[in-house]
């Protein structure tokens, strides 16, 4: 049995973390909360989390389904190069932005889901896992004989594919004496009616 890449699951949990802060963010700023503030500071923390969790890396084995527009977000995240890729950083990052979301009750299911991704990448980290991105596969270029089909022994005009016998066929029908196509009734019928 293979082992589980912790990174893909951290990066699901946190993609969906950073969503829940949003969401919690903006029912706290608009719903003006005491500490409304707070909210703000979610959503700002939550669209960070989204972009940077956006773009999934590769996996060791097997292959990987890109998201919708990964690539451009890919090349953003690979510029800030270990600060990124690295998983003790991105554990560490997380938790500290998740604890000022948690002093509102709107916010804090995305400050729990963001602490608990924070734990899985730095079980990712212990491991040795890091974020590699997806690179696209160099497209193959069909080698020139192997698209080229065998020509027709036939010349032109061709009759269909249902009319055109076979060799075998017709030695078949000779050398068992029964033809292949309709056969004869040797009883004569007559139409009586009584």
């Amino acid at each position: 049995m293979g082992q589980i890449e912790w990174a893909m699951w951290a990066n699901e949990q946190a993609l969906a973390s950073g969503l829940i802060l949003i969401t919690g963010g903006i029912v706290a700023t608009a719903g003006q909360f005491t500490q409304w503030y707070f909210g703000a500071y979610s959503i700002a923390a939550g669209v960070f989390v989204c972009l940077l969790e956006y773009p999934r890396g590769k996996r060791k084995k097997g292959s990987t389904m890109e998201r919708c527009g990964q690539k451009y977000m890919t090349k953003v995240v690979k510029l800030f190069g270990p600060l990124t890729r690295n998983y003790y950083v991105r554990a560490f990052l997380h938790l500290a932005l998740s604890v000022p979301a948690g002093f509102l009750l709107a916010t804090i299911l995305g400050t729990a889901c963001l602490a608990i991704s924070s734990a899985i990448y730095l079980l990712a980290a212990t491991r040795g896992e890091q974020w590699t991105p997806i690179e696209p596969k160099p497209k193959e270029r069909p080698q020139v004989g192997a698209t080229i089909k065998q020509p027709p022994t036939n010349p032109p005009p061709r009759p269909p594919a249902e009319a055109r016998k076979k060799p075998s066929e017709e030695e078949e029908e000779v050398a068992t004496g029964v033809p292949r196509g309709p056969q004869e009734n040797p009883i004569p019928v007559t139409d009586e009616v009584v």
